[in-house]
């Protein structure tokens, strides 16, 4: 007897090839089948499994028909084990799946279309009609030809229904990473031609699934690129600013708010470095150096500012600690004048120096003002005793500026001037007043004294023999020169001249208010 043909088993599916758990069972109608036949043996042909093992060969079959009471009890053929990218909710690495694609509708080919791609031999050898030409699929025996027919048409089914899921993952824009590999070992169980069903129709998928799946490829690379070139800005971003912190002068820089911001980069640095695209060691190397070299010199600067300031501090504390001292040492002396003088010296040279810390220099200027308030309270006290001894001799000087007031309006300077000189007299035999008074009546008195010489000046101006003489002599010119005017005057309208009367005239009007003015002078001096 003719060995039986035996079909070759499949090359193990990897890990990662897509299936889903309804591939893994069988079909209703092949559940109907199996149950129908309880009798069928097992089948010549090696099944290939979906999982991540190879299937074993199976030994060709022996070549006498098993007796009845041999004939095992038929075993439903498991389908493919789904692998974990096929799991819903779950990548290929265990981790969760950016999109869950539902499985497609397991199809099932009528026997009816089947039959058209396949012979079957009574003896349920099963072969694949492609193009006229037949193609040995295996041997179901001892079994009906709708059975074997129906075992191998599942075969087809199941990767058929695998191409659906490919496709939908592919439409869904699902990620790529290993579509390729799956594409392949469904090629690789079309080609074994170990299933009968339209098998060119699902090489066309497969074949354009590869197109797709490049296109979908170039798509993903083009987004990923976005993304990078996203990432990459957003790096040099922080990178930029943080540089652009580090370069400020240190002398103008807001150190609260500049560390809480390079604090704030820090933190988007290491939040971009867990969850961000990742850019390639060689690049996100040389940004994190960049970053923190610009953190370094910050830190650098910070510190020696705050160390140049706590030096500066000490310095000018102890500055205003020795103004501290003198002021201190004053505040008890009683020569108000050149104290006074002093603490005026001490306070230009406390505004001159710099500034302590806050702290400090509150506290410091509370000792200075209170070595100061102590000598001024102690002159204020001396002062008010003095001015209290000092009102009696007020009530005096008021007297006499209101006696020197009395020769106001001037009518006789000479008693003026005596008058004048005996309410003096009697003034600096007074003596002092209180110091806020002191003002008011010296000016009472300067006033009158004031008047009292302008009067003498005025005098004098007109009593002057030389002013006097100088006048006499402008006033003989005038006379003279008015004399020749008129006498041109005169020419000039018998003559008719009208020209020589106009300029005639003005000259001559103008000599006589020259004339009017120096003879009202001259009645002052006579």
């Amino acid at each position: 007897m003719q060995a039986q043909a035996v079909a070759e088993p499949a090359p193990a599916e990897p890990a990662q090839a897509e299936q889903t758990q309804a591939e893994a069972e069988p079909a209703p109608a092949e559940q109907s089948q199996e149950a129908a036949a309880p009798e069928a043996p097992e089948p010549a042909a090696a099944e290939p499994q979906a999982s991540s093992e190879a299937a074993p060969a199976v030994p060709e079959a022996p070549s006498q028909a098993p007796s009845p009471a041999a004939k095992p009890t038929p075993k439903p053929m498991p389908g493919p084990k789904p692998t974990p990218a096929a799991m819903p909710g779950k990548s290929a690495a265990g981790a969760p799946a950016q999109q869950v694609i539902p499985a497609p509708a397991v199809a099932s080919t009528p026997l009816s279309e089947a039959s058209k791609w396949a012979r079957v031999t009574d003896d349920g050898h099963v072969f694949l009609l492609i193009d006229g030409q037949e193609h040995p699929v295996g041997q179901y025996p001892d079994t009906t030809k709708d059975e074997a027919l129906a075992y191998f048409v599942r075969k087809y089914d199941d990767v058929a229904a695998q191409a659906a899921l490919l496709e939908q993952r592919v439409e869904a824009k699902a990620p790529s990473t290993d579509m390729h590999k799956t594409l392949e070992h469904l090629k690789a169980q079309t080609a074994e031609r170990h299933m009968v069903g339209d098998v060119p129709a699902l090489e066309a998928r497969l074949e354009a699934l590869g197109a797709a799946i490049r296109e979908l490829q170039k798509s993903e690379k083009a987004g990923q690129e976005a993304q990078r070139s996203a990432e990459l800005a957003a790096r040099e971003a922080i990178v930029a600013e943080a540089e652009e912190i580090a370069g400020k002068d240190p002398s103008s820089v807001q150190w609260k708010t500049s560390s809480a911001r390079m604090n704030e980069l820090f933190d988007a640095w290491k939040s971009a470095q867990k969850n961000g695209v990742r850019l390639g060691r060689s690049t996100e190397d040389a940004l994190w150096k960049r970053f923190r070299s610009a953190r370094t010199v910050f830190d650098r600067h910070r510190r020696a500012f705050f160390s140049q300031l706590d030096s500066d501090n000490a310095a000018a504390k102890a500055a205003k600690e020795a103004l501290i001292a003198r002021a201190e040492e004053l505040s008890s002396s009683t020569d108000w004048g050149h104290t006074a003088a002093e603490y005026r010296k001490l306070m230009d040279d406390w505004k001159a120096s710099k500034r302590a810390s806050r702290k400090d220099d509150d506290a410091l200027w509370t000792r200075f003002r209170a070595a100061q308030d102590k000598f001024f309270a102690a002159r204020q006290s001396a002062n008010e005793a003095i001015d209290q001894e000092f009102s009696a001799n007020l009530a005096v000087k008021e007297a006499l500026v209101a006696e020197a007031q009395a020769l106001l309006p001037v009518t006789d300077l000479a008693a003026a001037k005596k008058s004048l000189q005996s309410i003096r007299d009697r003034w600096e035999e007074a003596g002092k007043v209180p110091r806020g008074d002191m003002q008011r009546i010296d000016a009472g008195l300067r006033k009158v004294e004031d008047a009292v010489k302008s009067a003498e000046d005025d005098h004098w101006r007109r009593t002057n023999p030389e002013t006097k003489a100088r006048t006499n002599s402008a006033l003989s010119q005038l006379e003279s020169a008015i004399a020749g005017l008129e006498d041109d005057l005169a020419q000039a309208e018998r003559a008719g001249d009208q020209r020589r009367i106009t300029a005639a005239r003005e000259a001559l009007d103008a000599r006589r208010q020259w004339l009017d003015t120096l003879q009202r002078s001259a009645e002052d001096f006579s």
